[in-house]
């Protein structure tokens, strides 16, 4: 049995539940509140919060191998301690794979220049390791899935056919969700071989933004070109329309900042290393959502 976290539409978590659902994988979707429309694809499911020891201890029980996965949240670090307790007080698990961040890769116990969130998936890493679980720890970099390549690139490129964003000359190597939970589902499926690991996911190449406008071109059929905005003025006036929480907010603004910095210029193959099938490219993800970019 694997337990796994189902938070909203498009989040990792509810692809892997798919996937392994479709391998006929036995599974248990932990959901934070009740949701009538979900399709649980013959998931068990049940209502429980990470940061709740009673109901992750009930969530646990008969469960194998966990994927342990939240959405932007101040509550990260305090989710991961209570599920390694748990976890451990129960006489432990056969792996938790853990979805954590690729700039946690870039950092030190003393770095300052990541976000709260970055931070935060550093130190659940750090738990996670020192309880003694048999952790798997998979890093991301950012998601092609994430506002701004998909809410905020979409706005301008229906206003002005333009991607507006702060990154500069810096390179990026955005990668899909589907993408991250072919992996997370691979590991679950059999884990015992990648126990002690930690993957670095990456898109299959690392392009500057001008590259990056050009897949988007290719995929919509009309030019799109890339625009730098000056990062100051994008954190004011840009980044509060997609009316984000203001924990995520600092997130996305430190992504747009460490991207114009060149941190996200990261390529790694291990996306076909665990699943044998390359992740998909910038150009692929947008022609599948051809419709929403352009409106």
């Amino acid at each position: 049995m694997v337990l796994v976290l189902v938070a909203g539409l498009g989040d990792v978590g509810r692809a892997v539940l798919h996937d392994l659902r479709a391998a006929d994988v036995p599974v248990r979707g932990m959901l934070h509140r009740p949701d009538p429309d979900f399709d649980a694809a013959g998931a068990e499911l049940v209502v429980g919060d990470l940061t709740r020891p009673e109901t992750v201890a009930a969530a646990l029980d008969g469960v194998d191998t966990m994927l342990f996965t939240m959405p932007v949240s101040p509550d990260h670090l305090l989710a991961a301690a209570v599920v390694a307790d748990v976890a451990r007080s129960r006489g432990g698990l056969d792996a938790l794979v853990d979805l954590s961040q690729m700039t946690v890769s870039q950092m030190t116990p003393t770095s300052v220049g990541e976000s709260d969130q970055q931070r935060l998936h550093y130190l659940a890493e750090r738990v996670f390791d020192w309880s003694g679980l048999p952790a798997v720890h998979l890093r991301p970099t950012a998601f092609l899935d994430n506002p701004l390549f998909t809410t905020l690139a979409a706005a301008s490129i229906r206003a002005r056919g333009t991607l507006e964003l702060p990154f500069g000359a810096g390179h990026t190597s955005p990668i899909a969700v589907t993408d991250v939970a072919r992996v997370a589902a691979t590991i679950l499926r059999d884990p015992a071989p990648h126990v002690g690991h930690t993957y670095e996911l990456t898109g299959p190449h690392s392009v500057d933004m001008h590259k990056a406008a050009a897949e988007y071109s290719l995929a919509l059929g009309r030019e799109v070109s890339y625009v730098d905005v000056p990062l100051d003025r994008w954190v004011r006036e840009v980044l509060p329309k997609a009316g984000l929480p203001p924990h995520t907010e600092q997130h996305v603004a430190t992504m747009a900042r460490l991207h114009r910095e060149n941190r996200y210029d990261r390529l790694t193959h291990d996306v076909e290393k665990v699943t044998g099938t390359p992740a998909m490219s910038i150009e692929s993800f947008v022609t599948a959502r051809r419709a929403f970019y352009l409106g």
